[in-house]
């Protein structure tokens, strides 16, 4: 019998009352919850589950025992076996995802007034104050002293104004300011208050939950909560087994086979320094929902234009980015006046950790998943080349295809077809560049392709790797293939490949700027017995 999957639902109370599917999260909930209390922040990247965790939370505060109970043939969540009082308390929910905040100003007080407003209502007490600030500080106080219980509040993607104005600096000050007042609220009024929590995508250093808040614990990569959102190897064989079942009979697939390439394509999140990983629920969802398709499907929606063009401005080496180190403070240092481009890629999913360096206290980076991988070397694509679609098509089924069958000949006659609809003033008379557009398709279209691959020799331009061939480019730009085949000799570059039992290729490259394409290439095979 198939399962009722929550495709975009956010709401806990829905989820349980219609029996749908619940990857029961309330054991870690509960050891936050019963913890030493106070104000906690959690930064995840777009559609993790953060909102259905605020919902969840907010059913907990509000005494609703009857969701944690068994509903649809499921046991009883985790929260309603462990000890919690169940006394019902007041629980302000605020979610400032669905303002359109670069209509200014005044969308953010509309967005705010309508969310104050509700929960005026909901709990029957007045609303008044001349400020956003003065009656998010009556609605607490007014609440607490009417049920005589200190409220908690919960605001759900509490950056999502500061994002939308990024790429407008005054604009985004004004909402900055703006939000100074109205969080500070939670800092004065911390009497009416018994647990808050916040989400977004980014930890903006200047906002005053930050900067004025000293008692505010920052989980986002605290090793005890990295699977609060995202779901876990073990969740995804448990809880959703009666899919994996019904795909891998329906493919006439080995499960084994199956669960690796879902592992390859949708896991790889890690949000601590201990080496675990998650899943993107939004991806696993939809991937389930649609019969087994592997598509990128979170990354579809959104479209990350200002990283691009953060990575433009700052000249981060596109080839490398998964050789990128950040230091702690780098994941708190996120401003409009001081935004590195590679915290920023981290936060917002593109990039996640992959290594940890206790001595130097220093995380390594790198594309979380294929999905990410393929699909951001994809956005790069389209950004710093602009080729019309249809070439993009048609690459995409010849490209693959050819390389996995050893045929480098009919791979580069299709990329040079490729190139000659990239308009010529867009190109740069660099080696480089051309590397990096080969660098690029190659990702795009989710082959294993490393560029300036480091040896002890020299450093490979690029190195393509199929289950039966390795590749090695070498490219130069207004010389000869001849010149570029020599090199990958003389520094002797696929030694570390031989004996691989895969043949080998050395592919030396000739672009020619005049013709803004490739001019010539050579070929030399060999066995790597």
């Amino acid at each position: 019998m198939s399962q009722k999957l929550p495709i975009g639902i956010q709401d806990f109370v829905k989820i349980r009352e219609d029996g749908f599917l619940y990857v029961d999260k309330t054991a870690r909930i509960h050891e936050l919850l019963t913890g030493s209390g106070g104000t906690f922040f959690l930064s995840r990247p777009r559609r993790f589950g953060k909102s259905l965790l605020c919902s969840t939370m907010g059913a907990i505060f509000e005494g609703r025992r009857e969701l944690f109970q068994a509903i649809a043939g499921q046991p009883a969540l985790a929260i309603d076996r462990l000890e919690w009082d169940w006394r019902k308390r007041p629980v302000i929910r605020i979610d400032l995802n669905p303002g359109d905040y670069t209509q200014g100003l005044k969308e953010l007080d509309e967005t705010i007034n309508t969310a104050l407003k509700i929960n005026a209502k909901k709990y029957g007490v007045p609303f008044d104050g001349e400020t956003i600030g003065g009656r998010f500080t009556q609605l607490l106080r007014n609440v607490s002293e009417k049920y005589n219980e200190r409220a908690a509040v919960i605001i759900d993607e509490y950056d999502k104004p500061l994002l939308s104005t990024i790429d407008e600096k005054e604009l985004h000050k004004i909402m900055r300011n703006a939000l100074k007042g109205f969080y500070g609220v939670l800092k004065s009024s911390d009497q009416y208050l018994t647990f808050v929590f916040l989400t977004g995508v980014t930890k903006f250093a200047q906002v005053s939950i930050f900067s004025e808040l000293n008692n505010i614990t920052d989980l986002t990569l605290d090793s005890a909560y990295y699977d609060l959102c995202g779901i876990t190897q073990e969740e995804l064989e448990r809880d959703f087994e009666s899919e994996i079942d019904r795909i891998v009979r329906e493919k006439n697939s080995d499960k084994k086979t199956y669960l690796d390439e879902l592992r390859r394509f949708y896991n790889g999140y890690r949000f601590s320094q201990d080496p675990v990983t998650v899943y993107n629920p939004f991806g696993l969802l939809n991937h389930f929902h649609r019969n087994g398709e592997f598509d990128a499907y979170w990354f579809a929606t959104g479209t990350p234009t200002f990283l691009i063009k953060l990575i433009e401005e700052q000249k981060i080496d596109i080839l490398n980015l998964e050789n990128e180190s950040v230091m702690l403070a780098d994941f708190q240092r996120f401003d409009v006046e001081n935004m590195e481009a590679v915290p920023v890629l981290y936060q917002s999913g593109y990039l996640t950790i992959v290594d940890y360096d206790d001595e130097a206290k220093e995380y390594y980076l790198d594309y979380p998943n294929e999905e990410v991988r393929a699909s951001f070397s994809r956005s790069l694509v389209e950004y710093y080349i602009h080729a019309p679609e249809a070439d993009f098509h048609s690459l995409s089924r010849i490209l693959p295809r050819t390389l996995v069958r050893g045929d480098v000949d009919g791979a580069l006659n299709a990329i040079k077809s490729f190139l000659a609809s990239i308009p010529s003033d867009i190109q740069i008379k660099k080696e480089r560049y051309y590397q990096t557009v080969f660098h690029l398709i190659f990702r795009m279209l989710g082959l294993t392709c490393r560029s300036e691959v480091r040896l002890a020799a020299g450093r490979i331009d690029s190195l393509v790797e199929t289950k039966n061939y390795v590749y090695c480019f070498e490219f130069k730009l207004d010389k000869s293939a001849g010149e570029a085949l020599a090199q990958i000799d003389s520094k002797d570059y696929l030694l570390p490949w031989q004996g691989s039992g895969k043949k080998l290729f050395k592919v030396g490259v000739n672009f020619v700027y005049q013709d803004r394409n490739i001019g010539e290439w050579q070929v030399v095979e060999s066995a790597g017995i």
